[in-house]
């Protein structure tokens, strides 16, 4: 006997308050370290007012044939938010809260995850669900063991296919002005293969930590060239407190 496919019902409906949503835990230190880099870069390009959601393994949900279904991602960006903040504290939930994420990012661990699993029985798969369900424009999938860096996108069909880099192997994402791409070096108490941001005139968006270096090194800079200027007055015969 051949089962057929049920039809696919999606429904978006608030998460219950009395809904127990599960407490794994994060595979690994190396996640959260990726996606805590992500956003604060991330952040300072940000110009618009307007209410957002960016988010770490922070369930996104939907209905499917009246049985709700909750998936983290390890990174997501819903650029338009129409909810309280104090409402999507627990979830988000698109068309209660706001519009569909833009961007949803998974980080491969040891642990296999089912970041390529088109499962779409009951619970679906990450990318059914991302696809067919919530049709994220963009799926980004990372391996930083590996360095090995896949960008989907949707085409015509609502089907993801999979990116070409540029040349600098990096992906243009013209919806947030950015591209994104593998980048090694250290950072937040790990040395590795991160996630970067880059401008479009190609300039690396800067974590806090690299941003007040620099604030640190253009000060230094300047208290050098006014101690040459000291100098040069004292060896002329000038006074400089004159």
């Amino acid at each position: 006997m051949i089962a057929t496919p049920q039809a696919l019902t999606i429904t978006w409906e608030p998460l219950p308050e009395d809904y127990c949503l599960p407490d794994d835990p994060v595979d690994n230190l190396t996640q959260s370290l990726l996606a805590e880099a992500l956003t604060n870069a991330f952040r300072h390009h940000l110009d618009s007012t307007e209410p957002h959601l960016i988010a770490t393994n922070y369930g996104i949900c939907a209905t499917l044939n009246d049985k709700i279904v909750v998936k983290a991602p390890d990174w997501v960006y819903v650029p338009h938010v129409a909810a309280p903040p104090e409402t999507i504290e627990r979830s988000y939930t698109p068309q209660v809260h706001g519009g569909t994420p833009l961007v949803v990012m998974e980080f491969i661990s040891a642990t296999e995850g089912g970041e390529y699993s088109i499962k779409p029985t009951y619970p679906p798969g990450k990318w059914y669900f991302y696809e067919r369900v919530l049709q994220v424009p963009v799926y980004v999938i990372f391996n930083p063991v590996q360095s090995l860096l896949e960008l989907y996108r949707l085409d015509e069909n609502g089907r993801y296919q999979l990116q070409t880099p540029d040349a600098a192997e990096r992906h243009w994402l013209p919806e947030l002005g950015l591209a994104l791409g593998s980048w090694q070096g250290e950072g937040f108490g790990r040395s590795g293969d991160w996630l970067r941001w880059w401008d479009e005139s190609g300039n690396l968006l800067l974590w806090d930590s690299e941003r007040a270096e620099q604030e640190r090194e253009r000060a230094e800079q300047e208290r050098a060239r006014a101690e040459r200027l000291l100098a040069q007055l004292r060896a002329a015969g000038l006074d400089p407190e004159a």
